[in-house]
């Protein structure tokens, strides 16, 4: 069974390589689809034996679906430039492609989150649970800008006990740069009535702040994790007041 491990990146030259270097013993080849790097990303990447495309960024959706062309097998292992294969989780895709007749169309696995300036999670870390092992024949990322998810339609999806490490934050203030970008194109994209979002803003930031310093344990992350469930609060309500400007645009 073939693999090929696929890559979005822009800017990542100071990450992308511990992402290369964890999966590429356990797939066929590496594709990075670079969307106009000025670091040395693409340097990095091509010395690291994979094989680097340029494509403009049209958005998350598109971005992995051209990545998915890009590749020589059917069969994807899709990352992020800052995730991390652990050695558990190579193992369990290993093992899997080398027993193709039991496989199902698609798999998930866990992307935990790692605080800037550590190696491993905190305790009880958040994490999202994504698919990102799957059979491109069948199953394939949607096409939307905003959210980068795999429409596995009716198939069923397997469950993989391994996990990979998310390092998505280099600082704060890159979440306060990420969450201002990543919302600039929710207000574009996103549809929801104006009164529903009236209704909504007294109550977007504390419920949010609540989840992320709660439900999503932050707690455990001492003074940094108060600080990110703030940061991640106050972006989110700030998009819903993007959205309204969007719609006076419109309008």
């Amino acid at each position: 069974m073939g693999l090929s491990c696929c890559i979005i990146a822009h800017n990542e030259g100071d990450r992308i390589e511990r992402c290369i270097l964890a999966a590429r013993d356990i797939v066929d080849e590496i594709v990075v689809v670079d969307s106009g790097s000025t670091d040395d990303t693409v340097a990095k990447a091509k010395a690291l034996g994979a094989k680097v495309h340029f494509h403009a960024w049209d958005g998350y959706g598109p971005q992995k679906r051209h990545a998915e062309d890009c590749a020589s097998h059917d069969w994807i292992l899709n990352l992020d430039a800052d995730e991390v294969v652990t050695l558990e989780l190579a193992r369990e895709i290993q093992a899997l492609m080398h027993s193709p007749e039991g496989l199902l169309p698609a798999y998930r696995f866990r992307q935990v989150t790692v605080y800037p300036g550590r190696k491993r999670p905190r305790l009880w870390a958040d994490y999202h649970n994504y698919v990102r092992l799957y059979d491109r024949r069948r199953v394939r990322f949607r096409t939307s800008r905003v959210h980068d998810t795999v429409d596995t339609r009716d198939y069923p999806v397997g469950q993989l006990d391994g996990i990979a490490l998310h390092f998505s934050w280099r600082s704060l203030e890159h979440v306060r740069s990420k969450l201002e970008s990543y919302t600039d194109l929710q207000a574009k994209e996103l549809k929801k009535s104006r009164w529903e979002i009236l209704l909504r803003l007294p109550f977007e930031y504390p419920v949010l702040f609540f989840r992320y310093y709660v439900l999503r344990r932050n707690f455990t992350g001492g003074l940094f994790g108060v600080r990110i469930a703030h940061t991640i609060a106050w972006a989110r309500t700030r998009r819903l007041v993007k959205i309204l400007r969007a719609q006076k645009t419109v309008g």
